[in-house]
């Protein structure tokens, strides 16, 4: 586990990208640029900096803490963002990211972190339950992806 770096954008990218154009993971529609991806990197610092999980050298996944909503009374809840390559996935890099980030969450002082999961992600849903994350809610047909209406599941650690 490290900081990611802007050397890493073209990993991240690939990543990102994978699950953009073949997956419902995000509900980003267009996949994003180098110059975005770079963008992102260079945008994240402090508690809501990127990190990354590398095997030999190479990227093979990465996560970030954001703010959860922009009004003050939100800023001790973080949102929290995790990708793994498909060819690393359950290979305990999720878990190992999410508990960095659970950390990292805890140390900046805040109070919860919420995972917005699409709701068929069974594994992503079961990493976060895994990691202390109970199922609060979930929103209704909140998203469209692939033709298809898409449902959130809201998860919640308290810290």
């Amino acid at each position: 586990m490290r900081l990611a770096t802007l050397d890493d954008a073209a990993a991240l990218l690939a990543i990102y990208n994978a699950e953009v154009t073949g997956h419902v993971t995000t509900f980003d529609l267009v996949p994003r640029t180098l110059a975005e991806q770079r963008q992102w990197i260079a945008q994240r610092s402090g508690a809501f900096s990127a990190i990354v999980a590398t095997i030999d050298g190479a990227v093979v996944g990465f996560a970030s803490l954001s703010p959860y909503k922009e009004r003050p009374a939100y800023s001790t809840t973080v949102e929290n963002s995790v990708y793994v390559s498909r060819a690393h996935s359950r290979t305990g890099i999720g878990s190992t990211l999410m508990s960095h980030l659970i950390e990292i969450a805890r140390e900046s002082g805040f109070h919860a972190i919420v995972a917005r999961i699409e709701a068929s992600g069974t594994a992503s849903r079961g990493l976060h339950a895994s990691c202390g994350f109970e199922l609060v809610g979930v929103e209704r047909q909140v998203g469209r992806k692939f033709n298809r209406w898409l449902d959130v599941a809201i998860m919640q650690l308290m810290l």
